[in-house]
């Protein structure tokens, strides 16, 4: 019973030392993660400045001002007078359906929803009257 014990013991002492092996590199290998994410956190930090300081340069209002010179060459600074007030805009034109008063005027123009199947015309004379005064200009 006591070469049973000591075997027991032995085993036990030689998985723990395996446990604590493991441990010891799974913690290794985690701390170099740990310093590779942060070199790289470091990396994009240094890329987003110099994002950053190149959107500034080619953001230059000088730089703008000789591209638009040599670009757009037609083109004038707005002057103060042709800003204006949208109440003095004059009133847009109503819109015009001109094929549709082409197609009312030949008698060929269709309801716009088709009537349903099995039932009689859904206008009346009165309501009909109505929809021709509403196409008179």
């Amino acid at each position: 019973m006591l070469r049973f014990l000591n075997i027991v013991a032995i085993l036990a002492l030689v998985g723990s030392a395996v446990y604590a092996y493991s441990i010891k590199y799974q913690t290794s290998y985690r701390a170099e993660q740990i310093t590779k994410t942060k070199i790289e956190i470091r990396q994009e930090r240094d890329a987003i400045a110099v994002l950053r300081a190149e959107w500034a340069y080619m953001t230059r209002a000088e730089r703008i001002q000789q591209l638009a010179d040599a670009y757009l060459p037609g083109m004038k600074q707005i002057d103060a007078l042709q800003i204006v007030a949208a109440q003095s805009l004059p009133e847009r034109s109503p819109r015009v359906d001109s094929i549709g008063q082409k197609l009312d005027s030949l008698g060929l123009s269709m309801p716009a929803t088709p009537p349903v199947a099995g039932s009689a015309s859904t206008t009346t004379p009165k309501a009909q009257g109505q929809s021709q005064e509403r196409h008179k200009p």
